[in-house]
């Protein structure tokens, strides 16, 4: 058998690089087809505000002509600019078990990044760490909630024997929303909620530029420290602005002040993988009427919390962890009265103790594990 890999160069290119997952999971998988219009427009250079600091590249591999496999390469200025490290990164890679399809596209990946004078990979992500990113090492027994991916289980191994080592382990923990909470935790609440110097409000979508803002700042300096951090562009905001005003109403975030200074937030999201699973990727010609019914039509069964934060001059405080409590509590109250029973906290840093000392606390436990490798070039 011989492997070639090329770049993808057309718009039918790009289709078949989105068709190669199929031939991989197939149906009775957990794995969940995204919708072809979103993830066209994720590679669009016009439409995905990435493209505005970042440069890609994407691979097909194929036998015989018949493509197979797949795999990006790309360099983020905005991470070139932050850490001045020469890394750059990896994504979107499907493949299947054969050591031989995997390293035509690691060689054809790195050879890309070595051109641009990089010095590491790392991935994946598809295509920035604010994007989905990580691969599933553990947690393959369920469906991967909305802008989480999912993997095959030997993808790790191929991966691994390609000269990749573990970098960081992020992880996503369930929350089951009927738990009651416990009773400190619950006393704690109340008690924030009370406190004069303390204001919970939702999203205000009448003034969502401004709301985005205060989300944005709060994000970048909560974050700032995190390990491979970047923070959104306004772009980026923009966007995330614009499905925020379809995908959900003003409850499913909160944002919290301390003494009239806005000091956290909580956002949520459905999980919209719920909902497009058995669509095969298309909306037509009744996909599209699935869809609506579910976005307008009924609370989801499960959301997820991509994004929280603290403001860092109240971390290690009192005053953070009731914060935190504060908008996290509130967001789950409401999904809860509405019927909403499941939801994914990810992702979580393995090495943000706090976090995960406070999240557990919640209830929440560990289900699903992402891996992010790295290799010297």
């Amino acid at each position: 058998m011989s492997v070639s890999v090329r770049p993808v160069l057309s718009k039918q290119d790009k289709k078949l690089f989105l068709d190669v997952p199929f031939a991989l999971y197939g149906k009775g998988s957990n794995w969940v087809a995204p919708l072809y219009f979103e993830r066209f427009e994720h590679l669009n250079l016009k439409k995905n505000p990435y493209f505005q600091h970042g440069e890609a590249q994407l691979f097909l591999a194929e036998v015989d002509g018949k493509p197979i496999g797949r795999i990006s390469a790309q360099v983020d200025r905005l991470h070139l600019e932050r850490y001045n490290d020469a890394t750059g990164q990896f994504g979107f890679l499907e493949a299947p078990n054969d050591p031989a399809i995997f390293t035509a596209l690691f060689a054809a990946a790195e050879g890309w990044l070595k051109s641009r004078n990089m010095k590491r990979a790392r991935g994946p992500f598809s295509f920035s760490i604010n994007d989905e990113m990580g691969l599933l090492v553990d947690g393959f027994d369920s469906p991967p909630n909305m802008m989480m991916g999912h993997a095959l289980p030997y993808y790790a191994a191929r991966v691994e024997d390609a000269g990749f080592t573990k970098a960081k382990d992020v992880i996503a923990y369930h929350y089951d929303g009927r738990t009651p909470l416990r009773k400190p935790l619950s006393v704690a609440y109340e008690r924030a909620m009370r406190s004069p110097d303390i204001e919970v409000r939702p999203l205000d979508k009448k003034n969502l530029a401004r709301d985005l803002d205060i989300i944005l700042s709060i994000h970048s300096d909560a974050w700032s420290d995190n390990w491979g951090f970047i923070p959104f562009t306004p772009e980026e905001i923009r966007v995330l602005g614009d499905n925020l005003k379809i995908l959900v109403n003003k409850n499913y975030i909160a944002i919290a002040s301390y003494k009239g200074v806005p000091a956290a937030f909580s956002v949520t999201l459905p999980n919209i993988n719920e909902w497009i699973a058995g669509l095969n990727g298309k909306l037509l010609p009744l996909g599209w009427a699935k869809l609506v019914w579910k976005l307008f039509g009924s609370a989801p069964n499960s959301v997820r919390m991509p994004l929280m934060g603290v403001r860092k001059e109240y971390h290690g405080t009192l005053t953070g962890s009731s914060l935190a409590l504060a908008v996290i509590e509130t967001v789950r109250r409401y999904h809860v009265s509405r019927g909403t029973c499941h939801g994914e906290l990810s992702w979580i840093l393995e090495d943000n103790r706090p976090m995960r000392h406070m999240i557990e606390a919640l209830g929440a436990t560990p289900y699903k594990t992402y891996r992010i490798y790295e290799k010297a070039l």
